[in-house]
């Protein structure tokens, strides 16, 4: 049996070693987490890209949903009508005319969103509310602003892809010095 001396100056030197197991462990898992991020946004940016003509008759199916069920009494879907036609200045979902099928325009006529002037109240005046549809602007603003996003997009893939190169480089400097006495 070693001395109660020896053990003692041997104790040290195993707890760093754990130590440095233990950090290149935590190192190559954070780089492996890093690798399945960067992935999954690779996948979703692909599937987005191949299925964005899908995306654009989502939307128009629901809006054109939202615009029937519309109700102006505040739930969300005629919030995000309204929201919609008062920040673009569009009316309907190809044109205002679209209103015309719906139970609201029945009773009511043109919602207030619809208006060409603030404070208006159109009723069934076609005059008064904007004829372009929705649409149209919904998918020019996003289609105007897909450079940004791409940009963006891209800044955040370099960003990780340099974070996995470097920890994949320090666990494997460590995994290749772990038996060096320090």
């Amino acid at each position: 049996m070693a001395s109660p001396s020896r053990r003692l100056q041997t104790k040290p030197v195993i707890t760093c070693f754990k130590s440095v197991l233990l950090i290149y462990t935590f190192i190559f898992w954070y780089a492996m987490f890093l690798t399945l991020i960067f992935l999954v946004e690779l996948v979703a940016a692909i599937v987005g890209f191949v299925f964005r003509h899908e995306i654009k008759n989502s939307f128009k199916n629901n809006y054109e949903k939202a615009l029937k069920q519309y109700n102006a009494t505040g739930d969300y879907r005629s919030d995000a009508v309204d929201k919609i036609q008062t920040t673009l200045h569009c009316c309907g979902v190809t044109d205002y005319r679209d209103w015309k099928d719906t139970n609201y325009y029945s009773e009511k006529g043109f919602p207030k969103s619809c208006c060409k002037l603030e404070g208006c109240s159109p009723q069934r005046d076609a005059d008064k509310v904007n004829n372009e549809g929705c649409f149209i602007k919904v998918m020019t603003v996003i289609e105007s602003e897909m450079g940004v996003v791409a940009g963006i997009s891209f800044g955040v893939a370099c960003f990780q892809l340099i974070g996995i190169f470097l920890a994949y480089c320090l666990s494997r400097a460590i995994t290749n010095n772990q038996y060096e006495i320090v």
